[in-house]
């Protein structure tokens, strides 16, 4: 089976992350180590043996795109990793996150499912899960932050 295979001209090995100023690589390169732990957090990750750096802005969000070792259980070789001052969630590389700015957007999709099953006192355990209690301050913040991606961001990924 063929696994979908990112554009990786929509990012650059991690090696060459750098920021705006010398402040923001810093801070990028403490979230490339929030999103390794986040990774490396999860039972089912099999490691990762390259890492790319997709998009950020040191301290707000960042996008990196990591190639596993071993394919997972569904196939997957590839994972998009979001962190920053938003819930940290991957994605899985499939024919509509090829690039970082579609798993910008996959990751406001499936933020917002979740905010929206707590704005409508909804069940959330079918929803990603996304770290914090299910309540209307949590899901309020969150759209924030989505709208804030949606407007800001995702134009200039």
């Amino acid at each position: 089976m063929d696994t979908p295979v990112p554009d990786l001209t929509s990012v650059i090995p991690i090696e060459q992350m750098k920021g705006d100023c010398e402040e923001d690589t810093k801070l990028l390169q403490s979230m490339f180590t929030e999103a390794t732990e986040y990774l490396e957090s999860l039972k089912w990750f099999p490691g990762a043996d390259a890492w790319y750096f997709g998009y950020g802005v040191g301290g707000v969000l960042a996008v990196f795109l990591a190639h596993l070792k071993t394919p997972t259980k569904t196939g997957d070789t590839w994972v998009w990793v979001v962190v920053g001052d938003i819930p940290s969630a991957y994605l899985d590389v499939c024919c509509y996150t090829k690039k970082t700015s579609e798993a910008l957007q996959a990751y406001c999709m499936v933020m917002e499912d979740w905010a929206n099953a707590v704005k409508n006192n909804q069940d959330t355990s079918d929803k990603y899960p996304v770290g914090v209690a299910p309540t209307q301050e949590h899901a309020s913040m969150l759209r924030s932050r989505i709208n804030f991606i949606r407007k800001n961001i995702i134009n200039q990924v």
